[in-house]
């Protein structure tokens, strides 16, 4: 076997000059394409992974002749791959309200990371096959992002839990239940001293009064709440601040000027899916007017890029821990009496300094502050602070009680439980949803203290680190599996009802917590029902509960506390000069701390900046890679060859632990700083997360668990293949990306169409109305300005269409099978601070499709409604669509990558069909939902109304970026996008004529930062 020849690395500093000299607006994906390296024309010239893996490792001429002779034989066949058969049973008695072909929805919510959703699930035959968002819900408002729609994912999946144990050995809940029941009276007598309960964040108000009732019956034992990722510092910052804890809640649609610090607001914890709503609405613009009539401006500080940071109009990248210093000198710019230390700010972030205060001084009453949870407790209490001193208080941020029933330093509290399990204090430990021995800090060595319990159970899904270490382990019910409650951001409790009966038998935490109140045998349902009837008069309405999904008049009363006689905003110990390099610990964009690591769905959704997939990477700035020469040619590299991504494997040293990881490149991100992502490095989740990426918890600790300084940084001569999509579908060197300030577009409305010479309507060798026979003429339109890239039209449209996964080896390839990409776009000359803005791609649903000509079979064809069809019994495999594609959005299945295990067919959407190994397939516009509404509207005789087709990837849009309708239609709202002058195609001047198009990017930049920033770049 050959070793794969190492192309020449891009040289960071010279790509810096490149880009430095270069006038104009410059777009780029990565440092290859920025670079123009040899490497990056290889995989454009490339870009169809035609040949067979063996060719990566060398192909003798033996080889050869058999992949040939194998291709020939099977070419005829790659349309006839034969199904297994399958048993159907009939219904003895039909349901009245099942009817073949038509769904049914139900209200429910998602409780994850310490709050809820509330979402519709909707159900084929008694099956659930897609989530959507529930227009009621205060969060959702219709909308789902990546984490609630492949929660459907994780109940058909076939490494869940599907028993009790005992041991190791299959068991039952009754034994189960006897067993613990024992071990209660005996703790009676003790008054409970000797039992602790560990959950995660409860934000049920059920399951709180259960274990409420628990400490009542048991005084001296503990009810413990610990999550990876918490509101610690938030928590701590409200306490100095206002004397007890509070938890703020943003008015964003009242907000001119948005400062954020670490925090990514928009995209991640709670009420961000309302956030970025609210956020958006004040961003579009049409007709050369913003519509909400001012346009706000958000600035973002933070160490490493997030959705949030791509979604500002200015954004400072600075290490963690200096981001409290900075906020010391707003405040103090801003008359909070606080000192500050401004020797080791540079002159730009002065200027910084100086603008953001006098634009929130400008703002006051109308500006707003919001602190990360990652960051520390005085930034915390400064925000508030500054808050109220520019008058926002009580109208841009107001304050409720937290969401959770119980308040808990958590941190502090997994401290104390893991002296007490080492100090021989727990006698039984029940662990409910968590999985400490995993993600708990690894300076408490929490597995080998818990192992000192003498009865330890645990529930949870998967049988995972935790569970085997514990006597009994309890099969838990996925929530769409349970009855249940949880509260949104701002206190609205959503009921969880079930929508199809366990899989396998599995129970909720609300069934285990009924055997610690010593009622083991009521169920969930009657436990929440009673419950809610007792509390409120609107909780007697069951079944308008149930349907609605909220419980009415369950917010919690805003309130606008007074600040303590004493505010205390200690700054924290700042490291000494030159003691090592700051390590952050965020959780991966997709995944989580790992609950999800097992979701198929999200480890090949590209991750919004980096677009890496099946992996964790640690990121680090150009400036950071050059000063550890990660990119020398004559050490450990970060390269790109052809389809591989070759990554240096770099060694993290801190405290006496050590981590090892690929480095990846992020420009934007803050200097002499790393950012590791938790979630990876699974042991005991499932084949799929088992063994992928590495395990950052190995470098977290109590002491510092959102980020340290003075970790040691080295390179260990190793390197590790990288799946990133960020260079696959390129079409480079085009005006792909539109943009201006608003100021720029109040003056020239149509900037937008200047960029690039369309073909005019009578140029083209076809008849111009030749696509426009049907009653309707279908197109869309996606609105970069409000776009965030959060990726959710990836997974609705993975989700609703039965899209199938590849894996990594096959995404290094360039196989990936999603119907909708978000492409990623780095722009300026700056490599350290670029802008960065992101762009959807489906299919363009080209009314002149460059791929219908060149296909032998017919099988890509245009309907009268204007849709670029896809035949796939037709489909022989020939692939030349694809290559006459400019978009590069058809898909390949190279492979029968569809998964044949049971219990996942029972997820797949009926109304689509399931595609075998040869066939191409793309966006289809959700034709399905098209038919449909063409029935209805033919049922009652009538046309199809605007607004009744909602295709997938415009239902779970977080910020409503996307409208799709009838274009002959001049008062639908996608004519209307089509005709304002923000509206572009991409690749209009090959005369494809897109039925997709665009809305133009418009900023809201400070006049005083912005002519800096080009001045400095001037003078370069």
């Amino acid at each position: 076997m050959r070793e794969q020849e190492k192309p020449n690395p891009v040289d960071i500093s010279q790509l810096r000059e490149k880009l430095q000299s270069k006038s104009g607006s410059e777009y780029w994906r990565s440092l290859e394409q920025a670079a123009d390296t040899p490497e990056f024309k290889t995989w454009v010239q490339h870009e169809f992974p035609n040949e067979p893996e063996l060719w990566n490792r060398g192909t003798t001429r033996r080889d050869f002749l058999q992949l040939m002779g194998s291709m020939i034989a099977l070419a005829g066949l790659a349309g006839c791959t034969r199904q297994p058969d399958e048993k159907i049973i009939p219904y003895v008695k039909q349901p009245e309200d099942l009817v073949p072909g038509r769904p049914l929805y139900f209200a429910t919510s998602f409780a994850q990371n310490g709050f809820a959703r509330g979402i519709l699930v909707e159900s084929h035959m008694g099956r659930p096959t897609k989530i959507e968002g529930n227009p009621a819900h205060p969060d959702s408002l219709g909308a789902a992002d990546i984490l609630t729609q492949s929660s459907v994912l994780d109940l058909y999946d076939p490494d869940r839990s599907k028993t009790t144990t005992d041991s190791g050995m299959v068991s039952t809940w009754t034994a189960f239940a006897a067993a613990a029941g024992r071990r209660l009276e005996l703790q009676k007598f003790k008054e409970g001293e000797g039992l602790r309960v560990l959950t995660g964040t409860v934000v049920s108000p059920t399951l709180a009064s259960q274990l409420q009732n628990v400490l009542k019956v048991f005084p001296k034992a503990k009810w413990i709440q610990y999550s990876a990722v918490n509101r610690d510092n938030a928590r701590e910052g409200a306490i100095r601040f206002f004397g007890q804890d509070y938890a703020a809640r943003y008015h964003v649609s009242l907000a001119d000027v948005i400062l954020t610090l670490d925090s990514d607001f928009i995209n991640a914890g709670p009420g961000s899916m309302r956030y970025a709503r609210d956020f958006a609405d004040r961003r579009r613009a049409r007709g050369g007017k913003i519509i909400s009539g001012k346009m706000n401006r958000l600035y973002a500080v933070e160490s490493s890029p997030t959705i949030t940071g791509t979604s500002a109009d200015h954004r400072l990248a600075l290490a963690s821990f200096r981001i409290e210093g900075f906020l010391m000198a707003l405040a103090s710019r801003l008359g909070v009496p606080v000192k500050a230390d401004e020797s080791n700010f540079s002159e730009e972030e002065k200027r910084w300094l100086n603008a953001v205060a006098k634009d929130l001084k400008s703002r006051k009453g109308r500006s707003l502050i919001v602190a990360g949870d990652s960051q520390s407790p005085a930034v915390h209490a400064l925000a508030h602070a500054l808050n109220r001193e520019l008058g926002n208080a009580g109208k841009t941020v107001v304050y409720t009680d937290p969401i959770e029933p119980v308040s808990q330093d958590q941190t502090a509290a997994i401290r104390v439980l893991a002296a007490d399990l080492a100090a021989g204090k727990v006698d039984d430990l029940f662990l409910l949803g968590v999985n400490p021995v995993y993600d708990a800090p690894r300076d408490l060595n929490f597995g080998e203290k818990m192992l000192r319990a003498g009865f330890r159970a645990h529930l949870g899904l998967y049988e995972d680190e935790t569970a085997r270490l514990c006597q009994w382990h309890v099969a838990a019910a996925h929530y769409l599996e349970s009855w249940g409650d949880a509260r949104a951001f701002d206190g609205t409790v959503g009921i969880i009802q079930p929508i199809i009966h366990p899989l396998y038998e599995g129970k909720t935490p609300i069934d285990v917590a009924a055997i610690l109140e010593g009622r083991p045998g009521v169920s969930s349902y009657q436990i929440v029902k009673d419950y809610w009837k007792s509390q409120t008069t609107a909780g007697q309405n069951w079944d308008k509960n149930l349907h609605d999904g909220v419980i009415a008049a369950t917010a919690f009363e805003e309130k606008n506390p007074s600040p303590a006689a004493a505010p205390n905003f200690k700054p924290s110990p700042r490291p000494a000069d030159g003691a090592g390099v700051e390590v952050n610990f965020r959780p991966d964009p997709n995944i989580g701390t790992g609950e999800t690591a097992n979701n198929a769905w999200l480890q090949e959704l590209p991750k919004a900046i980096t677009r890496v997939t099946w992996d964790n990477i640690i990121a680090v700035s150009p400036k950071t890679a050059e000063k550890f020469g990660i990119t020398k040619k004559d050490s450990d590299q970060i390269e790109s060859a052809g389809r591989f991504a070759h990554s240096a494997i770099i060694r993290i040293e801190f405290d006496g632990r050590s981590i090892e990881g690929p480095a990846w490149i992020v420009p934007g991100h803050a200097e002499d700083s790393v950012t590791v992502y938790l979630g990876y490095g699974r042991t005991h989740s499932g084949h799929i997360a088992n063994g992928i990426g590495y395990d950052a918890f190995a470098l977290r600790a109590s002491t510092a668990a959102n980020f340290t300084t003075g970790a040691k940084v080295s390179r260990t001569g190793k390197y590790a293949s990288v799946a990133s999509t960020q260079d696959h579908g390129s079409m480079e060197d085009r005006h792909l990306i539109r943009e201006a300030t608003a100021d720029d577009y109040a003056h020239h409305p149509e900037f937008a169409q200047h960029l690039v010479h369309d073909p005019k309507p009578n140029e083209t060798l076809f008849k111009p109305g030749e696509h426009l026979k049907g009653e309707n003429q279908w197109g869309m339109s996606i609105d970069l300005n409000t776009c965030i890239g959060c990726g959710a039209c990836t997974i609705a449209c993975q989700s609703e269409n039965n899209i199938p996964v590849v894996g990594k080896k096959n995404v290094l390839n360039g196989r990936e099978m999603h119907w909708i990409r978000v492409d990623r776009y780095f722009e300026g000359s700056d490599l350290d601070a670029p802008r960065i803005v992101h762009q959807p791609v489906p299919c363009m649903q080209c009314e002149n499709a460059p791929c219908e000509p060149v296909c032998p079979v017919g099988a890509t064809s245009h309907s009268d409604e204007g849709l670029n069809d896809m035949v796939y019994n037709r489909c022989v495999g020939t692939r030349y669509c694809a290559n006459n594609c400019p978009y590069k959005v058809r898909r390949f299945n190279f492979y029968n990558f569809v998964d044949d295990a049971p219990s996942l067919k029972l997820m797949r959407n009926p109304d689509v069909t399931v595609r075998t190994r040869g066939v191409m397939e793309k966006c289809t516009y959700c034709v399905q939902r098209i038919n449909l509404a063409r029935i209805d509207a033919k049922k009652e005789d009538r046309p199809i109304r605007d607004g009744e087709i909602v295709t997938a990837c415009q239902q779970t849009c977080p910020t409503q970026a996307i409208n799709f309708g009838n274009i002959k239609d001049p008062s639908s709202a996608v004519a209307r996008d089509k005709a304002d002058s923000l509206n572009y195609g991409i690749l209009t001047d090959l005369g494809t004529r897109p039925r997709t198009t665009y809305l133009a990017r418009l900023r809201n930049p400070n006049p005083e930062l912005e002519s800096k920033a080009a001045e400095a770049a001037q003078h370069v």
